[in-house]
């Protein structure tokens, strides 16, 4: 290969709307001049094609030029965002996002959902998913916490791991496999002020044991790439950072796939960061920092990357190290044997009814009842007012990282759901936009001849800081923004009415991050958090309210009272009272807590035992305990492990997060949960990488109960 054919390879393009607009006959020119190796053509906010005949056609004609008109004839890798399903494309299936995905607690569901985003992504025509989302939710103001799987490194680490096995399936031979993306490396999700791609200032310890160990789960299911953030952490961006990029994760973490850049995380070097002069310079840094592909830095990257070969500024040796890992992909991947798609198959598999079903089963069990006085589950026979801005609004309910159009699109909203299982005369009166009142005197009215209002109150579509304006319909001054927790003014007048009225007022909170909703907590009689549930969202949450199905799902990150209370965590550090433990407000007051979910049946959990109450620092212990329903319907519950940590002379979280299960039941039936805990999930993260149980006591609780465990020094 020539350096102009191997920098070919570590280049990728874009085909639709981003800093400028490229058709497919622009790409094509990229891939013939310039043996450009990667593509987004679709999956992405701005590209080109979002339906599936259309996708296929572009991918098909592109893959065509790649082997028919290089010298080489090396297929294209095609690269795309399905982080909840494959929502970029009109017909396929979106399941909740990250959110709602956590508060499921079911590994093995979030794997089949993966597994299905895969098929749907690999036969229509792309190879590799920037996806899963690693990033550990510190910032609840961040418009970015809807992607993550929330506040808990151990949580965040299982389902992470869970989607790099969904999504690679058992090899990347297979056909329905794609590449999974751990995303973003090392540490995103605490930027200051909340602002998106801001820097986050974190200390060694933090790093190592709150942003890593999701990656480490990714890394140890054999993730085939990473994902640099774009923000920087002391001091350096990640893309530039040779001690992040080979140092930490190549040496001390031992990933071996290729690593990709963020979008325009290259060009952020010198247009935002300023640590390098121009773009030539940033390719420079990002190269001998141990980039491997560059996602949509095109031919200007390319001709920079060559001149600084020929200039010895970047060593050819570098150049093949990264060749070689992005060939081995795409000879992993079977594009060499085969690189095209069937469109008969991609209309038959993407958003088939099967895959469907399975969104539903995931939204089912991600609906997480806050709070009830029993007027759920609701009588099939009543009455029901549905209102508000997201009862009836397919791509708020699809959230962020999905198409910003419905057209196309076969949502199941709130509104279709409710109607679909009520007995009783359903009315729809919206009442107010996301910002805006619209007409709240018809729902009031409305509500006055109702048994029950429904109320769908929250966020709309938005990604990155709660745009873009033209496809949010918001702009940065307008709720949702990072300002605010707190309902806008026009849902808060909506919800005031309709409870004024005396008729029971049911709120579901259809958003990407926990609001402060203190007034509705105190007010009305139950609260259903919905997250942004997907393509049949609006499904399930109508079978959770009429009682269909039991909700499932438990919190995976605080609810706040307001954004003033923040930071809002569980797993927050212990320190003094200087003037006594009465004089200080508590350290973790939130409105719903991590792991706070309701049924609408009762369980009581017998004593509490463990296996081994002394055990190596490699060794396992499993806790144990009786889960008895003793309500009258089948119901889940999610048996969660805490430990708390007093070996060693650091520092260390009054509680995390080390184990859970979730069990179903019926009415009069127990069952003995088995949860395990090996020393690596009470460990922590030591500077070599490692994870290491320090030997001393440990404290495992279950609910009130606790049993304490000893790690023993290690033997000779």
């Amino acid at each position: 290969m020539t350096v102009e054919e191997k920098v070919g390879q570590l280049v990728g393009t874009w085909a639709g709307q981003l800093d400028g607009f490229k058709s497919v006959e622009d790409v094509e020119d990229e891939i013939v001049e310039s043996a450009v190796g990667a593509v987004a053509s679709f999956g992405w906010a701005g590209a080109l094609d979002s339906r599936i005949d259309d996708i296929v056609e572009t991918v098909n004609h592109l893959q065509e030029v790649a082997l028919s008109k290089t010298r080489l004839g090396i297929p294209l890798l095609f690269n795309v965002d399905a982080v909840h399903g494959h929502a970029y494309v009109a017909e396929g299936t979106a399941f909740p996002n990250g959110l709602g995905m956590a508060a499921t607690w079911d590994e093995d569901g979030v794997e089949r959902a993966a597994a299905v985003t895969a098929t749907e992504v690999r036969k229509s025509g792309a190879q590799q998913n920037y996806s899963p989302t690693c990033d550990v939710a510190r910032e609840p103001r961040w418009g970015r916490t809807f992607e993550t799987f929330g506040e808990s490194p151990f949580l965040c680490g299982r389902m992470a791991g869970a989607m790099v096995r969904g999504y690679q399936g058992d090899g990347l031979d297979d056909p329905n496999s794609v590449a999974a993306t751990a995303k973003h490396f090392p540490a995103y999700s605490e930027p200051a002020r909340g602002e998106d791609t801001a820097p986050v200032e974190v200390s060694s310890y933090l790093l190592r044991n709150v942003f890593l160990p999701s990656f480490l789960d990714a890394i140890d299911e054999g993730v085939a790439s990473v994902m640099p953030c774009y923000n920087a952490i002391d001091g350096k961006p990640a893309h530039a950072s040779r001690d992040y990029l080979t140092d930490l994760l190549r040496g001390k973490l031992g990933f071996d796939g290729t690593v990709v850049s963020d979008w325009n995380g290259v060009r952020m070097l010198h247009e935002d960061h300023h640590v390098a002069s121009d773009h030539r310079e940033s390719v420079r840094m990002t190269r001998n920092a141990g980039l491997d592909v560059a996602s949509v830095d095109a031919v200007a990257h390319a001709d920079h990357l060559v001149s600084l070969v020929e200039a010895g500024a970047v060593a050819e040796h570098a150049l093949d190290e990264s060749v070689r890992r992005v060939l081995d992909l795409k000879f992993r991947l079977g594009l060499f044997e085969d690189a095209f798609v069937d469109a008969n198959e991609a209309r038959d598999v993407v958003g088939a009814d099967a895959h469907r079903a399975d969104a539903l089963a995931t939204a089912r069990k991600s609906m997480t009842l806050l709070q009830n006085d029993d007027t759920l589950p609701l009588d099939p026979g009543a009455d029901v007012l549905v209102a508000g801005p997201n009862a009836d609004t397919p791509v708020h309910q699809l959230g962020g990282w999905s198409v910003p159009d419905e057209a196309g699109t076969d949502v199941i909203t709130i509104k279709d759901g409710i109607e679909s299982v009520c007995d009783g005369t359903v009315t729809y009166e919206r009442g107010a936009t996301v910002t805006d009142p619209d007409d709240i005197d018809a729902a009031v009215e409305a509500a006055k001849d109702a048994d029950v209002a429904v109320v769908a109150v929250g966020e709309n579509w938005y990604i990155h800081e709660f745009g873009p304006t033209a496809e949010s319909g918001t702009a940065p001054d307008e709720f949702p923004n990072r300002t605010t927790l707190e309902l806008p003014d026009a849902q808060r007048e909506l919800v005031t009415a309709l409870h004024e009225t005396g008729t029971p007022v049911v709120g579901v909170l259809v958003t990407g991050r926990p609001l402060a909703v203190e007034w509705m907590a105190a007010n009305l009689p139950s609260l259903l958090l919905a997250y942004y549930p997907g393509t049949m969202g609006g499904q399930a949450v109508a079978e959770t309210l009429f009682g269909a199905c039991d909700p499932g799902g438990r919190l995976p990150i605080s609810f706040p009272r307001s954004a003033s209370h923040l930071p809002t965590r569980f797993n927050h550090f212990p320190h003094p009272t200087p003037i006594g433990p009465d004089e200080h407000l508590p350290s973790y007051d939130p409105l719903f807590e991590f792991g706070h979910g309701l049924s609408y049946t009762e369980f009581e959990f017998g004593s509490m035992t463990v296996t081994n109450e002394r055990m190596s620092p490699h060794g396992t212990t499993t806790v144990e305990l009786p889960v008895e329903n003793v309500g009258d319907r089948r119901g889940s519950t999610v048996v969660q492990v805490y430990v708390t940590d007093q070996a060693g002379t650091r520092v260390t979280p009054v509680r995390e997060l080390c184990g859970f299960e979730r069990v179903s039941l019926d009415p009069g039936a127990t069952e003995t949960v088995s949860v395990p805990i090996d020393a690596a999930s009470i460990g922590r993260v030591d500077e070599t990488g490692r994870v290491l149980a320090i030997p001393g006591e440990y404290t495992l609780r279950v609910g009130e109960q606790a049993v304490t465990i000893t790690v023993e020094p290690k033997s000779d």
